[in-house]
């Protein structure tokens, strides 16, 4: 798994309400290591917030970003189960999501490979501008 997964922080565009206890952040950009023109990302990041919409899930803007290169990525709290999570980031050509459960942040592959990795608190990693 990249290295730069396990250093992310967030930032939650100043939401102030509740963080439901299980939720995931996907986000639709090109995979790490991939370069692609920056519409054809924010293209792709209103195709998920579409379907976001579409389906009914609970969703919040999220950005998710390295402290380290500052390389950000926009993207999307959205409250549903991990495999439906999986499923959806495969769907935006994602390599993992996030997996948020009461507090406890894990990593996983979108693939055959999804298994929970722990990453650290999620609240802790969360900026609240």
């Amino acid at each position: 798994m990249h290295p730069a997964y396990s250093e992310t922080l967030f930032d939650s565009h100043g939401f102030s309400g509740e963080w439901p206890d299980q939720f995931a952040i996907v986000t639709a950009w090109a995979t790490t290591g991939s370069v692609q023109l920056l519409v054809a990302n924010e293209f792709a990041n209103r195709e998920l917030e579409f379907e976001l919409k579409r389906c009914g899930y609970w969703h919040q803007m999220v950005t998710g970003y390295s402290p380290t290169t500052m390389h950000a990525e926009p993207g999307w709290a959205v409250q549903l189960p991990f495999d439906v999570a999986c499923d959806l980031g495969r769907m935006f050509l994602q390599d993992a999501i996030y997996v948020i459960d009461v507090d406890q942040l894990f990593v996983s592959y979108c693939d055959d490979r999804r298994e929970k990795v722990f990453v650290g608190e999620f609240l802790r990693r969360l900026i609240p501008m």
